[in-house]
């Protein structure tokens, strides 16, 4: 590579490398590797881009590369942005493998012509994934006689509450979905 020709070329090439140095230390963060996001770089790196945003650049080949630099750390810290709200909130992040939430064992969803049974086990915090198929089915049941569902923060709380009373002394949770007489109803009971 040729050595640079001018301040400004100079400029740039350290530009780029900072915001390298940025992508990667988000990196680290994202796997876990740093403690906190790095917020002195990227500091650093908007410093700079808005400095040289806000001189005048006459040659066009010089402008069109800051650009194109602010282009890239624009469009990065839009990912960094969206993935640390999907953290946030619970959500999946990018490159990032979500664990396989455990399927429920065959003997603790019952379905035959009857009513729907699921079990939960022991623990103050049943999966949010299993509670949620028992409010989709229990939604999906009450729709079909024409009733209209609960709200499902309000169906959450009452199953964690639930499988917290019922659960204490060690024994399975059971949610019964049955249908009779063209009404839906839950009932719950310990097992075992």
């Amino acid at each position: 590579m040729a050595p640079p020709k001018s301040d400004f070329e100079k400029e740039m090439m350290h530009l780029e490398s900072e915001i390298r140095r940025l992508e990667a230390e988000f990196n680290m963060f994202f796997a876990g590797r740093l403690p906190r996001p790095p917020a002195e770089t990227r500091a650093r790196v908007a410093a700079l881009v808005k400095k040289h945003d806000q001189s005048f650049i006459r040659n066009t080949a010089d402008r069109f590369r800051f650009e194109s630099l602010q282009n890239r750390f624009s469009k990065f810290i839009e990912l960094v942005e969206r993935q640390l709200t999907n953290r946030e909130l619970g959500r999946a992040t990018l490159g990032v493998k979500r664990a396989e939430p455990p399927r429920p064992d065959p003997k603790d969803v019952e379905k035959k012509d009857g009513p729907l049974v699921v079990k939960f086990g022991a623990n103050a915090d049943p999966d949010a994934d299993r509670v949620r198929e028992l409010y989709d089915k229990l939604a999906e049941a009450k729709q079909q006689v024409g009733e209209k569902p609960i709200a499902r923060e309000r169906f959450e709380a009452l199953v964690k509450d639930q499988v917290a009373k019922l659960g204490a002394a060690g024994s399975k949770v059971a949610f019964r979905i049955d249908t009779k007489d063209g009404k839906v109803s839950l009932t719950v009971k310990p097992e075992g």
